[in-house]
């Protein structure tokens, strides 16, 4: 990976991250003070609390895909240590569909006279936890390059004994 490729990447997250805390400490902000009256259309807390922990899976995974970017700098990146990173955004992942869901069950009750809204948001929760499935076959990947490289290590062992 180029060093204008990471430095973009990390630019990226960067700006993404601050944005990201910014809209949470707003949400949260909103709940402490409760000075935003609901209008009866949707509760108004539950929301807002889902949408502070959806925000918090995205955090999670930026701060894990840093750590990898970092990883593939050094060479590194082949290595167990990598399967934790890899790991956790597998679970941020999860995690932010199953928040979904939530809001997708939060929000249901109000589209009885249009279900099709339920069933599309349901949808959209199945395609974000085929993105963790995505993952999980870059990890299983990742485990045979690691696997390779491990295996190649101990080939130059044994190449330098014999010479």
């Amino acid at each position: 990976m180029g060093k204008l490729t990471v430095r973009a990447l990390r630019a990226v997250l960067v700006v993404v991250l601050a944005g990201t805390v910014f809209v949470q400490a707003l949400m949260l902000w909103a709940l402490i003070s409760g000075n935003d009256p609901e209008d009866g259309s949707l509760p108004l807390t539950p929301l807002r609390v889902f949408t502070i922990l959806g925000i918090g899976t995205a955090q999670v995974a930026m701060v894990c895909v840093w750590r990898l970017v970092t990883m593939v700098r050094r060479g590194t990146v082949f290595s167990h240590a990598a399967f934790r990173y890899v790991d956790a955004i597998i679970g941020a992942i999860v995690a932010a569909a199953l928040v979904w869901f939530a809001v997708t069950a939060l929000n249901a009750p109000g589209q009885r006279d249009d279900p099709g809204v339920t069933l599309i948001m349901g949808g959209v929760g199945l395609a974000i936890l085929g993105v963790a499935l995505i993952v999980l076959v870059l990890r299983t990947l990742l485990a045979q390059a690691v696997a390779r490289d491990v295996e190649a290590a101990e080939m130059r062992a044994e190449l330098d004994e014999v010479i």
